[in-house]
């Protein structure tokens, strides 16, 4: 090719290149424009939070969805859930791969009671397989017998000691074990005492005083004349007489009253003298030995009464809203022939053992057949005084380390978990004091598998609104 005619077809060609060069140019500006605008769009509407007033009107033919309606426009989605293990969690109806039962529908709590979102719903098939009954919560009159054991104790006031009341050597014994029967004015013990001797001979000199006080009066001439005493020797005989009785004070207090009448009849004292019970009852204590020189207030004996004896009655705490002062009490005896004993309650304990925990409660009962033995075990029954109460049965309450709680019916087959306080249990029923209203209805028997599935439905609410705050 010829050198002008080369250099005329490149610079045909360069005129071509630098006229498309400029088209394409133009093209990717736009484009690139296109997109800077696209991305300012749409990151400007994320930092404001979605407000509607910047979105762009390019996207103005777009239908926009109202977050309330999200619920009406994409129904919730059914699931099951194991009653015994809330772990088990399908999509849709079978059986449970731990346990076999079969999976009850869970639904979201929302979609069925706003405003209750711990509750759970159960169609009526449901609540027939699970075997819910529903009882109504009202005004009851319980009453109960409670049941208890009593042990046979002395009555306090009915124990006394004998103390030495002088002082001497014990001679002999006549009780010589714990435990032994002794009926008033049994001998005990036999004393030497100079202090008693010597009250003796005081006391038979005063009978031989006495005596020739009242001689003239009794010799044969007094009764043949006209014989008056003196009045100093009607004083002398009142001394003698106020005397006299003085020393017989003494002497029942030492416990050998038995003294006076023997001495008024030989005029001899004795040097060794027995001492009497008082009172009857058994031996408790004996704390003197044959040999033992003893004194004045020297504790030597202790005896119980028997006459009348207490029935202590340990209780627990959770009974005393039962039981008060004067409720009759029935006490069988171990006999099976043997009557059983009609009494009141009469004392019941302020404070709490802190070994056993219980409260003592006490029943006073007589007995002067000796029926019962201090030691022995009797069965008790308090008759409690009928209480007038809000109850539902027994098994209508869960138990929790949180308190008691019933699953309450709101009707259509739903059902929410209530927080209630008890009172007073009876055999079937239980008081309901806060948490329900006369008229409530709650679920009877299979209340564990409807807080189950009430704890899993609430459960699965919270990992939905977790999961979908995740999103944004």
């Amino acid at each position: 090719m010829a050198s002008p005619e080369k250099k005329r077809y490149l610079k045909l060609l360069d005129a071509l290149v630098f006229k498309h060069t400029k088209l394409w140019l133009g093209v990717c500006a736009i484009a690139i424009l296109v997109i800077i605008g696209y991305f300012y769009v749409g990151h400007s509407a994320n930092r404001l939070d979605g407000n509607a007033s910047v979105a762009p009107a390019a996207r103005s033919n777009l239908d926009q969805i109202n977050p309330s309606d999200k619920t009406s426009a994409k129904p919730a989605k059914k699931l099951w859930v194991c009653p015994m293990h809330p772990q088990v969690i399908k999509d849709q109806p079978g059986t449970c791969p731990i346990c076999g039962m079969d999976l009850v529908e869970m639904e979201p709590p929302s979609a069925h009671q706003p405003g209750h979102s711990h509750g759970v719903y159960l169609d009526t098939a449901s609540q027939q397989n699970l075997g819910v009954r529903l009882a109504v919560a009202e005004w009851q009159t319980l009453s109960q017998d409670i049941h208890a054991y009593g042990n046979v104790v002395a009555d306090e006031s009915l124990v006394f000691n004998l103390s030495s009341k002088l002082e001497g050597v014990i001679k002999k014994l006549h009780v010589t074990s714990v435990g032994q029967q002794v009926e008033a004015g049994q001998a005990i013990y036999e004393i030497y005492s100079p202090e008693l001797l010597k009250t003796q001979f005081e006391y038979v000199e005063l009978l031989k005083e006495k005596n020739i006080l009242l001689a003239p009066m009794n010799s044969e001439d007094a009764h043949t004349s006209d014989y008056t005493m003196t009045e100093s020797d009607m004083m002398a005989v009142k001394m003698n007489a106020k005397s006299r009785n003085l020393y017989t004070e003494k002497f029942q207090y030492f416990d050998a009253d038995q003294l006076i009448e023997e001495l008024n009849t030989t005029y001899r004292p004795r040097e060794v003298v027995e001492i009497r019970a008082p009172q009857p009852g058994f031996v408790t204590k004996i704390e003197v030995h044959e040999g033992s020189a003893v004194k004045p207030m020297d504790n030597l004996f202790s005896f119980a009464n028997t006459s009348r004896v207490w029935i202590d009655l340990p209780l627990f705490p959770d009974q005393l809203a039962w039981i008060k002062n004067g409720d009759e009490v029935t006490v069988r005896l171990p006999k099976s022939n043997a009557p059983e004993i009609k009494a009141r309650l009469q004392f019941i304990s302020p404070m709490v053992d802190s070994t056993t925990r219980t409260i003592q409660a006490r029943v006073s009962v007589d007995n002067t057949k000796s029926q019962l033995l201090i030691g022995s075990f009797l069965d008790v029954i308090i008759h409690a005084k009928p209480h007038k109460a809000l109850a539902v049965p027994r098994s209508a309450v869960m138990r929790t380390g949180k308190g008691d709680w019933v699953m309450l019916a709101e009707g259509a087959g739903h059902f929410s978990p209530v927080q209630v306080e008890t009172g007073i249990e009876a055999a079937d029923t239980i008081e309901i004091t806060a948490g329900l209203q006369a008229g409530d209805q709650v679920a009877v028997n299979g209340q564990f598998l409807l807080d189950a599935a009430a704890s899993m439905s609430d459960a699965a609410q919270r990992m939905h609104n977790n999961h979908g705050a995740g999103k944004h």
